[in-house]
């Protein structure tokens, strides 16, 4: 199992960028799919973004596509999320994941962060 450890939330004003930072331990790390998702009050985790363990393949729900992007260091064991043109509806709690092997839609990671808070502001 990976553990993951998320930081770089915060607040700001809507238009804004934040860079959120997953650092992983665990000799496993350069094998899995990382990822991130978000979870605002009262509503469900939902799915953000994913990297193949090459960062050769990313993938983003419509929601941020063209404003987030996912990033991986291998030898640093961290994975990035950049977000610019922040909206007040991104504000959410962020948690950091990691895919036993290969990312896919329909697979639920095997390890999970402790999350990371992120409000914007209007």
């Amino acid at each position: 199992q990976v553990q993951l450890v998320e930081s770089g939330g915060g607040l700001v004003q809507a238009g804004g960028s934040l860079r959120l930072s997953c650092a992983a331990s665990g000799r496993t790390f350069s094998s899995n799919a990382m990822g991130w998702f978000r979870q605002a009050p009262g509503k469900e985790r939902e799915f953000v973004a994913a990297i193949s363990w090459s960062g050769g393949y990313t993938y983003y729900a419509d929601s941020v596509k063209g404003r987030f992007t996912i990033s991986r260091d291998n030898a640093k064991n961290t994975v990035y999320l950049q977000m610019n043109s922040l909206k007040p509806e991104d504000t959410a709690v962020y948690y950091c994941a990691a895919w036993v092997g290969a990312y896919r839609p329909e697979k639920r990671p095997g390890s999970w962060g402790q999350g990371t808070q992120v409000t914007v502001s209007s």
